[in-house]
């Protein structure tokens, strides 16, 4: 019989609920329960055949309960319990009872127990599903997000996703605690240069115009500290039209905090507070603290990069002045050589190594050097260019052993930097030194106030134009930007930026000075930003916050590879969502309600 015969033939099985309630979820009887009738209901995870006994493993987001049809306690529940299959929704009434000697599974929460049926009702058929509703598939993330709701059965998506929520929850709870008012701002907003492209919507009611969805709240934010309300978070949805990796969607949920009349230190450590409470609520784990702090100088110079993780060493090291007149002409010509000393690393096969240097090569780097210590000599092509006081400084200063491998990379600070930082991430978790249940967080402190872009040709906002330049640094916005320094923070947790945020700009004529060094004349600033200069001549306070990623917190706290498993319904790398097939083309009618006109037809996104 085929599957379309098969479920039209149980359709005629089909009962509505007529009363029954659920007395207990599948994933919390225990051997205490041992004689209790119960009610359960959920989905046919697997049904066995014993001949006499047939079983079947009912699911619900709490868990698995065996549940037992036997011929002798019940022959009508037990005759009719054949025409069950995968992901049949069921509701059965029975009886707790232990599990017979050499059954108990130790590694199911409810494998001491089992669930003898009394009676049943078949609730809904289901077709085969295109995978397995279970943690261990195969079935690739294209074909899960299609089918996303049957993805989001599996045990991992509903742990992932209630995990999400605890953490929403005890957020909410913290900062209700100290005194912070949840607001909602705005959706649809105005398009103002934040950093990100915006997405834009056209409005019907005023042809001509566009709304843009918000790249974060932060101009309401601040408008709240104008108005008074001292203390404001929301948890904000915020969308971001830019390319897409495995930790950004561009449409995300950040934590959104904001306070008046703080410094520094104390929007940190109110933040600070709020992961511990986090880490209690949600993990169980108590966190030990102060958490580290650490300039972004510093960072650089140690790590290469602003979100170091620092759960392992291999750190970098400057080496330029010992090389700075070597005969090697790539370590005599460069801006800056720094090295990256891999104890132990010897044994690394040219293989490996080979696939290090194209690894670099994502960041700019046209190659790897590198050195192996060996007992005799100093094994690398590059080890006869190095004079003996060189390879004496070398080793004094990286304070290098046999067995040692040190990589080189040499060049402009930028790609240097770019190219060992990301290396040694990527070094620590193939020689395994990345320790499990680990977690290392960290403040970045004293940024750039600006970074100057080579493609456009003048400087940009390092976080964001509404950012106070720090104690003293007023004056240099326009004398010496590139000396400026910033008065931001990141918390970063094993190497990934968690939470961002700045003391503000409460000053207007600070604030048109920060627009006139990024280039941005009067009229323009009035144009784009004359509500917020407005605002803050109208007694604005000092101002503060920081904004939490709330999908990649949750990613981390979750154990997951991507946001994408913290998130009910996420779009692919190519922002499209495989579920709905959107973005998808608009009826032409709706266009010219708009006002609008496609200059050309664009081909249906693939699904």
């Amino acid at each position: 019989m085929s599957e379309k015969d098969l479920q039209t033939e149980h359709q005629q099985y089909i009962q509505d609920l007529g009363g029954w309630k659920r007395t207990v979820n599948c994933g919390e009887l225990r051997a205490g329960n041992i004689g209790e009738e119960v009610c359960l209901m959920g989905w046919a995870q697997y049904r066995r055949d014993h001949g006499g006994l047939i079983f079947v493993d009912l699911r619900d987001r709490d868990g698995l309960t065996q549940v037992v049809f036997s011929p002798e306690i019940a022959p009508k529940a037990h005759e009719s319990a054949h025409i069950l299959r995968s992901e049949y929704v069921l509701a059965v009434r029975g009886k707790v009872r232990a599990r017979p000697e050499g059954m108990i599974n130790p590694e199911l929460p409810t494998g001491a127990i089992e669930v003898v049926a009394q009676e049943w009702k078949l609730l809904n058929t289901s077709k085969t599903p295109p995978f397995a509703i279970e943690d261990r598939t195969d079935a690739g993330e294209n074909l899960r997000l299609a089918w996303r709701y049957l993805d989001l059965r599996r045990p991992y998506m509903q742990k992932a996703i209630r995990l999400r929520h605890r953490l929403a929850h005890s957020v909410r709870q913290y900062l209700d605690e100290h005194g912070f008012i949840e607001i909602e701002t705005p959706i649809l907003t105005r398009s103002t240069p934040e950093g990100a492209r915006d997405f834009l919507v056209p409005s019907r009611l005023n042809a001509g115009e566009f709304y843009a969805l918000p790249q974060s709240p932060q101009l309401f934010k601040q408008l709240l500290m104008v108005a008074g309300f001292d203390r404001y978070f929301q948890i904000a949805r915020c969308f971001r039209d830019e390319d897409l990796r495995a930790d950004r969607q561009p449409e995300f949920t950040q934590i959104d905090i904001e306070m008046s009349f703080v410094d520094e230190n104390g929007v940190m450590d109110m933040a600070e507070g709020l992961v511990r409470h986090v880490f209690r609520k949600v993990m169980d784990r108590v966190l030990p603290g102060p958490f580290p702090r650490m300039t972004y100088a510093e960072a650089m110079a140690r790590y290469g990069v602003d979100k170091p993780d620092t759960r392992f060493g291999l750190e970098l090291h400057d080496v330029t002045a010992i090389v700075s007149n070597s005969e090697f002409k790539l370590f005599r010509d460069a801006a800056i050589v720094k090295a990256l000393v891999v104890p132990n690393g010897a044994e690394l096969s040219r293989k490996e190594i080979d696939e290090f240097t194209e690894f670099v090569k994502i960041y700019g780097a046209a190659g790897l050097a590198w050195i192996k210590i060996r007992p005799e000599e100093w094994q690398s092509p590059i080890a006869k260019f190095l004079s003996p006081q060189e390879r004496e400084d070398l080793g004094r200063t990286l304070e290098l052993k046999t067995g040692d491998i040190v990589f080189f990379q040499a060049g402009a600070p930028a790609m240097v930097n770019a190219a060992l930082g990301n290396l040694r991430p990527h070094l620590a978790r193939f020689l395994g030194l990345v320790p499990e249940n680990e977690y290392n967080f960290l403040w970045v402190t004293d940024f750039p106030l600006f970074e100057y872009s080579e493609e456009e040709k003048r400087y940009q906002a390092c976080h964001h134009p509404f950012t106070s330049p720090a104690v003293g640094h007023v004056e240099k916005m326009q004398t010496d930007p590139g000396a400026t320094l910033a008065r931001a923070y990141d918390l970063v947790l094993n190497g990934n930026e968690v939470g961002g945020g700045s003391i503000r700009i409460h000053n207007a004529d600070v604030q048109r000075e920060m627009f006139a060094s990024l280039g941005m004349d009067a009229a323009q600033a009035e144009e784009q930003f004359g509500f917020l200069l407005k605002a803050l001549e109208q007694g604005a306070p000092p101002h503060g916050g920081i904004a939490f990623g709330l999908d990649r917190f949750a990613m981390l706290l979750a154990g997951a590879g991507s946001i994408r498993d913290v998130i009910a319904f996420p779009k692919t790398q190519k922002a499209s969502c495989l579920l709905t097939n959107a973005p998808a083309g608009v009826d032409p009618a709706q266009l010219r309600e708009l006002g609008l006109r496609l200059r050309e037809t664009r081909p249906q996104s693939a699904s």
